[in-house]
């Protein structure tokens, strides 16, 4: 399998996960959505539903397959994902955390773009 492959398997594989756990005991019509975009290389989570009169429409994660890297771009709760993105078989060089600027990502110990 090709490493392309083997990261939308990965990032398939660890959404599925979140969205079989992620549901809010506190609002039962707030669903978890997986959504993937295998032809452009997109995936993302979110919380989407009614809460009483206040609508929901809340990322718990969004990642991007770039350049054979995964671009981990939003990161809305306190799970440790580099480390279990890591321990599923992803590269520690082939992790960018696109959340921080530019500047700064050579500081993270994962890969800078």
């Amino acid at each position: 399998m090709d490493k392309i492959k083997k990261y939308q398997h990965i990032l398939t594989q660890f959404l599925a996960e979140i969205a079989q756990e992620s549901g809010l005991a506190n609002m039962p019509a707030v669903e978890t959505e997986v959504l993937i975009d295998l032809q452009r290389n997109r995936f993302q989570a979110l919380h989407l539903g009614w809460h009483g009169a206040k609508y929901i429409f809340a990322p718990i994660f969004h990642f991007d397959i770039k350049d054979g890297k995964i671009w981990f771009q939003c990161n809305n709760t306190e799970r440790e994902v580099v480390d279990e993105l890591m321990a599923m078989g992803v590269e520690k060089q082939d992790i960018v955390l696109g959340f921080l600027p530019p500047y700064a990502r050579h500081l993270s110990g994962f890969a800078a773009a």
